[in-house]
């Protein structure tokens, strides 16, 4: 049974101490680099940046492989795997 069949969520925080316009200038880097890796797996998943100064860049890939969202900015909170800075 795949992990996700059993409702397995991975939620990874990271704690910044980087500067608002920091943060902003590292987290797309960020979650295109995560992309990259996860995208060599065969898994469904979501990663979620929400910085300090609440802005939010997200990408995800469904479970089917089809193309995922583009990184967009305040989007709603999603209940998958995230990857946080704050």
């Amino acid at each position: 049974m795949a992990l996700a069949e059993i409702g397995v969520i991975v939620n990874i925080r990271f704690t910044s101490s980087l500067t608002d316009n920091d943060e902003n200038a590292v987290a797309p880097a960020l979650l295109k680099a995560v992309t990259s890796i996860l995208d060599a797996l065969p898994i469904a998943y979501v990663i979620r940046i929400d910085t300090s100064d609440s802005q939010v860049y997200q990408h995800s890939r469904p479970l089917d492989g089809s193309e995922g969202s583009e990184i967009r900015r305040d989007v709603l909170p999603v209940a998958h795997a995230s990857l946080g800075i704050r």
